[in-house]
């Protein structure tokens, strides 16, 4: 009988992605047929399979679910948050199946968010070998000048990565403040906050408009909406 990597399990049942199902493993909370699980270990589809003491049916669906969100400041992107705050999840009235965050924005972040209940979509869509492109709108102060626009665009170094070639451009500029247009293609932990702090810019809003060539732009803020085929088509492509 075929053994599959737990985390691919529990992500094509729609309970979140591979990386966060990655992240419970390591912290004790899947087991296996009542025994603690590590990373790395596999199962079949008789084994009985708990994530955070709910027990994992499979398959869990047969529809998938493909969404976006405008996401609003003051949320986190998570399903639920021991803090008690307010997640995206809340935003989501009147959507049937169990979905999860592909990726993330920060609480003080606003824009393009995108939801799955398919694993296989979700991996393909933050896999960093599909360089797909995101594009952040970004309000920094209090201005910036050539040099740190180059700084930006080239790579720079960050906690010991080297970070990816970006496309910066100047959107406009006012006493004390800046909007840029920022593109990138990977996406790691509050990055383009981070490259902005690493060459003396603060942050004043940051919005993303963009994922591939889908785009946020007709979306009420705090609103979702079903992604339509060509556009999930375009994403994996």
């Amino acid at each position: 009988m075929e053994k599959i990597r737990l985390q691919k399990i529990i992500a094509d049942c729609g309970y979140c992605s591979r990386r966060k199902a990655e992240e419970f493993i390591q912290k004790g909370k899947v087991k296996v047929n009542g025994h603690p699980a590590k990373l790395g270990d596999k199962a079949t589809v008789k084994d009985e399979i708990t994530v955070c003491g709910e027990r994992l049916n499979r398959p869990r669906r047969k529809n998938h679910v493909y969404l976006m969100l405008n996401k609003p400041r003051g949320y986190v992107t998570t399903v639920s948050d021991e803090l008690d705050r307010k997640c995206v999840m809340d935003l989501l009235e009147g959507v049937g199946e169990r979905v999860y965050p592909i990726g993330r924005l920060d609480k003080n972040s606003e824009g393009l968010l995108l939801f799955t209940n398919d694993g296989k979509f979700a991996n393909s869509v933050m896999h960093p070998s599909k360089h797909i492109s995101k594009t952040y709108r970004v309000t920094v102060r209090p201005d910036i000048n050539d040099d740190q626009l180059i700084t930006l665009s080239s790579g720079m170094e960050i906690d010991g990565y080297k970070t990816q070639p970006a496309t910066v451009n100047v959107l406009s500029k006012e006493q004390g403040r800046v909007v840029l247009l920022i593109t990138i293609k990977e996406g790691r932990n509050r990055q383009i906050r981070r490259m902005c702090e690493a060459v003396g810019r603060k942050v004043l809003a940051l919005h993303r408009s963009k994922i591939g060539s889908i785009g946020v732009k007709d979306l009420e803020i705090g609103k979702w909406r079903y992604l339509t085929a060509k556009e999930v088509e375009q994403l994996i492509k």
